[in-house]
């Protein structure tokens, strides 16, 4: 019955959304009301879910969209994101741009949250979209199934590094069975699928489009990339650290709080304020006009996360995840497929794929001793699960529309296709893999 509520209530919500022109944000609210009510949540608690489901999306994103959008939008006007595109469409040429942005991808999104790098790549993408004249979502998604499979796959992303723990998994062969498994998966998700989706009309938000500036008033091409990608240097910096010892006492503290992502993206934007602002001629008037913008046109985005938030809320705190985790756990096949299965359908129902996965790990805890399974791959059949059919309850899939300026219908075809690929390869590297070794 709790599966049938959900189906129902999500189809309410495209209904709203699509056929109903409906606010995105008041549709989720809407809908989030309703499924806490049909579930079984007291009356009285339900603002409760709702309050504490966006409080909790936006406590940090909140800070990271938009200095992200902050850096973006002074990476597009003060010509860096421009000189940026150019070497790369030199270096990789306008016929391979999509294997640039893929390895762009892969290599951040291994540091970085999701959401961070989503934030920080997304103006990069559309510098190249607006030189080069190609379909935004044909450049884009390779370099976005990048970074959904590290974040789903890899350790230090927190689903996967907490799966490890659970598990008594080792973290340096999980790491490196995930990228034989995350190669092969970003190929077949990004360029191969990509191809497909030549002819979905897209407008970038403009926020991050500049007027072409002339060659000899461009910022150079170090200071453009290191600029535009120090947060994923410092990132890469803080992981690092611990490999080469680990810091105690005040030193620990010290490199937790540098560490941290708002700490880095707020240094980020400050070190950009004077190597692309102040250094290249502009006033702070100007550059602080530049993030005034950025930040007005990122607000619907900030709403619809955190609609979507609300909504997953309340699906986790009317039990649901639970519920469905039990019921699947007598199902007699492969563990590993079955760590898989209850991922994926805990994501399908909740949204969030760091819930489905840490969901389906306590489930999976006492099956995977009896078993004899091994922990590492049930740690990446477990994330590949919980990436699966991304849809209206995920931050990630309002996050890709709007930033994009897609249809309901156009990002299913393109964003929730290209995560259940991410999903369905990946279960089946894993498999591989098993046979293997």
């Amino acid at each position: 019955m709790s599966l049938l509520i959900i189906f129902l209530c999500i189809a309410l919500l495209i209904l709203l959304i699509s056929w109903g022109r409906l606010n995105a944000f008041i549709a989720f609210l809407l809908v989030s009301l309703l499924a806490g009510w049909m579930l079984g949540i007291p009356v009285a608690d339900l603002t409760k879910s709702v309050k504490k489901g966006i409080g909790d999306m936006l406590g940090e994103l909140i800070i990271i969209i938009c200095l992200g959008a902050m850096l973006g939008k002074l990476v597009a006007e003060s010509g860096a994101a421009q000189k940026i595109s150019d070497v790369l469409l030199k270096t990789f040429g306008r016929k391979h741009i999509q294997w640039a942005m893929l390895l762009t991808g892969f290599i951040v999104g291994i540091p970085l949250f999701y959401n961070v790098g989503f934030v920080l790549l997304v103006p990069l993408l559309f510098s190249v979209v607006y030189r080069t004249g190609l379909p935004a979502v044909y450049v884009g998604i390779p370099m976005l199934a990048a970074l959904s499979v590290t974040h789903g796959f890899l350790p230090p992303h927190p689903a996967p590094a907490a799966l490890v723990a659970q598990f008594g998994a080792h973290l340096g062969l999980t790491l490196l069975y995930g990228i034989c498994i995350a190669i092969p998966t970003i190929i077949l998700a990004g360029p191969v699928f990509a191809r497909t989706l030549k002819n979905i009309p897209a407008s970038p938000l403009q926020t991050f489009q500049a007027q072409p500036i002339p060659a000899e008033l461009l910022p150079g091409a170090a200071n453009s990339f290191l600029s535009a990608l120090l947060p994923v240097i410092l990132l890469l910096v803080a992981t690092a650290i611990p490999f080469f010892g680990q810091p105690e006492g005040v030193a620990r503290d010290i490199h937790s709080f540098l560490g941290d992502s708002i700490i880095v993206m707020l240094v980020s934007v400050l070190a950009a304020t004077f190597s692309l602002g102040l250094a290249n001629g502009k006033s702070m008037k100007t550059v602080t006009g530049f993030y005034g913008d950025a930040v007005k046109d990122v607000s619907l985005v900030l709403l619809i996360v955190a609609g979507a938030g609300a909504l997953k809320q309340v699906l986790i705190d009317s039990g649901v995840s639970a519920e469905i985790g039990v019921m699947l756990q007598g199902l007699a096949i492969n563990p590993l497929i079955l760590g898989w299965l209850i991922a994926a359908v805990i994501r399908v129902c909740v949204g969030s794929a760091t819930v489905a996965g840490l969901t389906a790990a306590g489930i999976m805890a006492p099956v995977l001793s009896q078993s004899g399974a091994d922990p590492n791959l049930m740690v990446l059949s477990i994330g590949a699960g919980s990436l699966v059919f991304s849809h209206v309850n995920d931050a990630g899939f309002w996050m890709y529309k709007e930033y994009f300026n897609l249809s309901v219908k156009d990002t299913f075809r393109s964003w929730t296709v290209m995560e259940t690929i991410v999903a369905v390869a990946g279960l089946a590297g894993v498999l591989v893999l098993d046979g293997v070794l």
